[in-house]
């Protein structure tokens, strides 16, 4: 199933480039109800795990362009706030699915995995009929050559009175931009310039601090970690762990619109997540599995790591994959980021068994050692390089990225040194990725949060050419 995840997810700017996000997502229903059918009809092991794939390759477009959907349709005030319903109800949905299977697994005959795939059939029907009440990604529109359907297509996602020429006029303009600068549309394109590397590395690292948390390691086993803490039902109170998280979401979506700084959140998250680690570790170390304030502990911290991870690093990890990327090659840099948090997700899942358990080297919870210091990294990473993005169009990001990369390798007899420099990764003007949310765009509508100072970006090269160009025939006119 993960392996089909990664497979859709990394070829969905191949499907894209034909397809628009309504019908790669109407594929993702098809594809869930094929494998479905697949699933429910047979007894073969062979075409079990064939249905798993293939339900695989439908979870993949799903997280995919849903989310490039959202991304590409949301206005920049509320961007934050739909991807974080958006991971709620994926979490929502996770849990009841549990439930379900918790409750039909004492029985005794097939209706113990036919009610429980049944029930799977209800999102892809109820989506494959609510997207034909919705229009395609204006954004995708407008890349496409389609200017008039993209410009209704953000009438209908927009309140009445809103400024949907000047904003269609604006993506165009962005996109016409990016054309210049590198008019291939492919796989290739992510990287053979300075400015999509960029934005490929920043989407990809950032999605990738998900597995970078030790996410799947609490996720996936955390029944076990119940088990060894004596809880009487490790599988109900799971549940109850899931359900926090839940809550965390919620609460979430009251702030994300305020205080949905990404750069800040992130760094506070993986700071939280990873000394709740750290100390889980000690304390099992310390005092072994068979204490009794040792399985207490392991269980309220469990349950903080769970509400820190879903409220402060799981939305805003795959919210700051998806903002950085060009649109003209959104689909395949983001389908990327996915494919990579998906294959690392599986590593981490495929690993852990061997470090926790007994017979291999029985680490258990002290497998939080390794992850403190990758949450460490993870904290330094997101100051050097992410850039805040919370309250910007996707066209004022464009506008932003400058084009330095990361690495100088210097050769002497072998490869001796390599140098990260703040420097090589920054904006235009010189700006660090902390000074990002001051900057004021030339010809955008954002502006810097009241009351503070802001550093104006004098007119580039390019623009002061056409400010002539425009003069000279305003003279001779």
């Amino acid at each position: 199933m993960t392996l089909g995840a990664f497979i859709s997810s990394g070829t969905a700017g191949f499907v894209a480039t034909k397809l628009g996000r309504r019908h790669c997502l109407w594929l993702a229903c098809i594809l869930c109800c094929i494998s479905n059918v697949i699933m429910m009809a047979t007894e073969d092991i062979g075409a079990l795990y064939a249905g798993r794939f293939l339900i695989g390759l439908a979870n993949g477009y799903f997280m995919t362009f849903s989310q490039l959907y959202i991304q590409e349709s949301s206005p920049a005030k509320y961007r934050g706030w739909f991807l974080t319903i958006f991971q709620f109800f994926t979490s929502f949905g996770t849990l009841i699915g549990t439930i379900i299977d918790w409750a039909t697994a004492e029985r005794p005959d097939k209706s113990s995995y036919l009610i429980p795939l049944g029930m799977i059939y209800i999102v892809p029907l109820f989506l494959a009929v609510a997207l034909f009440f919705i229009p395609e990604s204006p954004r995708w529109l407008i890349l496409t050559g389609k200017f008039e359907e993209g410009q209704k297509a953000l009438a209908w996602l927009r309140p009445v009175g809103a400024p949907v020429l000047d904003e269609a006029a604006e993506i165009r303009r962005a996109i016409e931009v990016e054309k210049e600068m590198g008019a291939g549309v492919s796989f290739a394109d992510m990287f053979k310039n300075r400015v999509d590397l960029r934005r490929t590395t920043i989407a990809v690292c950032s999605v990738t601090l998900q597995a970078a948390s030790g996410s799947m390691f609490i996720i996936a086993y955390k029944a076990y970690f119940l088990r060894m803490a004596k809880v009487n039902d490790p599988f109900a109170m799971s549940n109850v762990l899931s359900v926090m998280g839940i809550l965390a979401i919620l609460f979430n979506s009251l702030i994300v619109v305020r205080f949905g700084r990404r750069r800040a959140i992130l760094m506070i998250g993986l700071a939280v997540c990873g000394f709740f680690q750290l100390i889980i570790a000690i304390i099992y170390d310390k005092l072994g599995r068979d204490h009794k304030a040792a399985a207490n502990t392991l269980v309220a911290l469990t349950c903080l790591y769970m509400m820190s991870y879903n409220g402060m690093i799981s939305s805003y990890a795959w919210l700051a994959g998806g903002e950085i990327p060009s649109q003209r090659l959104r689909s395949y840099t983001f389908g990327l980021a996915a494919a990579v948090g998906f294959f690392f997700a599986w590593l981490t899942t495929f690993t852990a068994p061997y470090f926790i358990n007994p017979q291999s080297l029985d680490w258990g919870p002290k497998y939080g050692y390794i992850w403190f210091p990758s949450c460490i990294v993870g904290v330094v990473w997101v100051f050097i390089f992410l850039p805040e993005t919370k309250g910007r169009t996707l066209e004022e990001i464009d506008e932003m990225v400058s084009f330095f990369f990361l690495f100088f390798l210097f050769f002497g007899g072998g490869i001796k040194k390599i140098w990260l420099t703040h420097s090589l990764f920054q904006f235009e003007k010189n700006l660090a990725a902390r000074a990002f949310r001051k900057y004021v765009c030339v010809g955008h509508t954002a502006s810097a949060p009241k009351g503070e100072e802001v550093e104006e970006r004098p007119p580039s090269s390019s623009e002061k050419s056409a400010t002539n160009v425009q003069h000279s025939e305003v003279t001779k006119a």
